[in-house]
């Protein structure tokens, strides 16, 4: 255990550019923020500003599982006349139904200045609307 009296705090926000309803992988760019903060040990949060898409931590090898769980999840959230909310479009009140399903925020410990994921983990903005985006993340690390 490492105890001393000084924590530090990082913070910083990113844009990520997402294609239609797919998983874009972004876990060097988290990377190379946890890099720039010169923590050792310590826990990167990151949240994702928005509620028509979200984050995962998933396979990063094989695509044929991102591939899967979109299938699923648009199997389990269809688009279709189903919803009074349709501001936005057809695929925009499933899309918050399916950000609600899965998460807007990950919380990641961090070791040796690097993100502690595993061996085939990565991190994922899930793009669940019909056009690209411009998604904001917010990284906050803390630690020493």
């Amino acid at each position: 255990m490492v105890t001393t009296l000084e924590t530090t705090h990082y913070q910083q926000v990113i844009r990520l550019k997402t294609q239609p309803k797919s998983l874009g992988r972004f876990t060097r760019k988290v990377q190379e923020v946890v890099a720039a903060s010169g923590v050792e040990t310590g826990l990167c949060s990151i949240f994702l500003r928005h509620t028509s898409a979200s984050l995962v931590i998933q396979e990063n090898a094989d695509p044929d599982v991102l591939l899967d769980m979109e299938t699923f999840l648009s199997k389990l959230v269809p688009e279709g006349n189903y919803y009074r909310h349709s501001d936005e479009g057809p695929d925009d009140m499933p899309a918050h139904i399916r950000t609600a399903l899965t998460h807007t925020s990950e919380q990641i410990p961090i070791m040796n200045g690097r993100l502690a994921l595993g061996t085939w983990q990565g991190l994922y903005v899930w793009e669940h609307r019909d056009y690209s985006h411009t998604r904001e993340i917010v990284i906050h690390i803390t630690g020493n």
